[in-house]
């Protein structure tokens, strides 16, 4: 029998990218199947501080195993922003598409356009907490291309592509993308820990 993960996350989309990547290790769980309805907050001034609260609070009210997920756009002509800001750089309540309209809107007379993408998972069980962090750096499009994946998603041009991120299957993100690797340290460590186990 596989061990339970709960995301502690309400994105959708994060969850499949996840449970695609954690495919055969875990039998993942979403915050939905422990009846969770209102908003996880995030208050937290940088990735790490709001990955650990979303941690933290799925851990403390339902004492299960779980990981948490913060990621963030870091522009350089912008200061690093939208950073721990990303899903509501528009402002309330979040939403992608004006999020990319602002952020290309900002950048519309920037010829500097690198970027990376960042995210800092949490993972809980049995009252103790680790992160892992991945990273991919890339470059802002003038514009949205491609239907695939979500948030910055279509303006994303990953170094050593031609393709944004929205451009490709998720199969192909999950090959390069930041949360894939952080993921395939999350995956390292808990192996290590069976084989510790295991001894």
């Amino acid at each position: 029998m596989l061990p339970i993960l709960y995301l502690a996350t309400q994105n959708l989309h994060k969850v499949e990218e996840i449970a695609a990547l954690l495919n055969g290790q875990f039998e993942v769980r979403t915050v939905q199947d422990l009846g969770l309805a209102e908003e996880i907050p995030e208050t937290g001034s940088t990735l790490e501080e709001n990955s650990m609260l979303k941690a933290q609070f799925i851990a403390n009210r339902y004492q299960v195993t779980c990981l948490s997920d913060d990621s963030g756009l870091e522009v350089e002509a912008l200061g690093g922003a939208p950073g721990v800001y990303s899903a509501r750089y528009a402002g309330e309540p979040k939403n992608d598409q004006r999020n990319l309209d602002l952020l290309l809107q900002n950048l519309s007379t920037e010829n500097h356009r690198k970027a990376r993408f960042v995210t800092v998972l949490t993972y809980h069980t049995q009252g103790e907490y680790v992160q892992f962090e991945g990273e991919i750096q890339g470059n802002i499009t003038l514009e949205a291309r491609g239907t695939s994946g979500f948030g910055y998603d279509p303006v994303f041009q990953p170094e050593g592509s031609t393709r944004t991120f929205a451009e490709m299957t998720l199969a192909e993100k999950n090959q390069m993308a930041h949360r894939a690797r952080a993921l395939q340290k999350f995956k390292r460590f808990v192996d290590e820990i069976g084989k510790s186990h295991d001894k």
